[in-house]
């Protein structure tokens, strides 16, 4: 909980830190990663740092996280923070790594707000960083243990078995653990980081979902090509190759219970719900399903005969171009949601909202509306 005296200085003071917040963490950015270039090397994607999603992402999610604390001093941040913990996690942040952030945000913040921040504003920002910073740290710890993962993630290397071209820019790889070594469990929804080198020599890392897995330790990723680390799987990676993967993470998983199902996606969001799916055949889970996806075209539908034999009659697929049943945008006006139903969603972000918006006004509660966002989670910045 923040401090009396910090809540009023936030209050007073969030209206000007939130608007400068999109230039202080460029400048935090440039300067951390100038200083010390080696972050850049196996733990930043720079892609993301390029086109500008991981900035403000840590925007968004600061403002959010005082916010919080102003409007809702008693909540628990486990909810506010599990996404980004796992992201943390699934990259290997480590305890030591909040105190350099902390350094070169405050120094960013120091140099772009100037004379506005005196020391009673400084010492109540830097409260609520520590509030956030030691939330994390304490989600972290708790995420590399139930992952069987060692502080700073697990990584281990993987041979490619299998290698399947889905469509025109997106192929599946199987992957089978290399070693006796046991293999993490993954919950369906789940996604690792596969860490590459890069021909320049850096590593970078990515995070895909597990599209499939299996008892017999088998993996299966599903790759767009739609950035450096992607379109390097695609062009070198072939079967007897390895690849070198972290544990298991991610909050957004499957629940248990009797509630009805809802599945929404676009294009490769379609990859945690291909699991989802799978777990509920392996399981003979009986719950009524509704799969609702929506793609470019038949032949950009990645794992389109996977969803089609698991969905069954309860499949409804948009296809903007080319023949189909339903064509153009999705449109839940004349689909019948089931009643109760929980809803998991995944797919870019203006998709997510126009569908959540149509599934609230069906009768969905906002609280069973569950979204994975792949890459830096936009949705909580906005």
């Amino acid at each position: 909980m923040l401090s009396g005296e910090s809540a009023a200085v936030v209050r007073a003071t969030l209206p000007v830190v939130g608007a400068a917040l999109d230039d202080i963490t460029a400048r935090f950015y440039d300067t951390m990663f100038a200083d010390r270039p080696e972050l850049l090397d196996g733990l930043f994607n720079r892609g993301n740092q390029r086109n500008g999603e991981q900035r403000r992402a840590l925007a968004g999610s600061i403002a959010a996280f005082a916010t919080m604390l102003l409007e809702h001093p008693d909540e628990r941040p486990d909810d506010l923070l599990a996404r980004v913990a796992h992201k943390h996690a699934a990259v290997g942040v480590t305890d030591d790594q909040y105190v350099i952030v902390h350094k070169y945000l405050f120094g960013a913040i120091a140099e772009v707000l100037g004379d506005a921040v005196t020391p009673e504003v400084a010492a109540a920002w830097d409260e609520v960083y520590w509030l956030m910073a030691g939330a994390l740290i304490a989600m972290e710890a708790r995420i590399y243990a139930e992952a069987g993962a060692r502080d700073g993630g697990t990584w281990r290397q993987w041979r490619v078995t299998g290698r399947r071209e889905e469509t025109a820019d997106t192929v599946s790889l199987v992957l089978a653990p290399v070693g006796d070594e046991p293999v993490p469990p993954a919950l369906p929804g789940q996604y690792v980081s596969v860490r590459v080198r890069m021909p320049d020599g850096v590593h970078q890392l990515r995070q895909y979902t597990l599209s499939g897995s299996g008892a017999d330790g088998l993996r299966r990723i599903t790759v767009k090509r739609d950035g450096e680390v992607s379109a390097l799987l695609h062009d070198t990676v072939r079967p007897g190759g390895e690849l070198t993967l972290s544990a298991p993470f991610g909050e957004v998983t499957l629940a248990g219970g009797r509630a009805p199902l809802v599945f929404v996606s676009a294009g490769i969001g379609c990859t945690p719900i291909v699991a989802m799916l799978e777990h509920l055949a392996g399981a003979g889970d009986d719950r009524p399903v509704l799969v609702l996806h929506a793609d470019r075209s038949p032949d950009r539908h990645a794992l389109r005969a996977d969803m089609e034999r698991l969905a069954g009659p309860g499949g409804l697929f948009w296809y903007e171009e080319g023949e189909g049943p339903r064509t153009g945008r999705m449109d839940l006006t004349d689909v019948a949601i089931p009643e109760g139903a929980v809803v998991y969603m995944c797919g870019p972000l203006a998709f997510m909202r126009a569908a959540r918006a149509q599934l609230i006004e069906a009768g969905v509660a906002p609280r069973d509306i569950h979204y994975e966002v792949f890459g830096p989670d936009l949705w909580l910045a906005a």
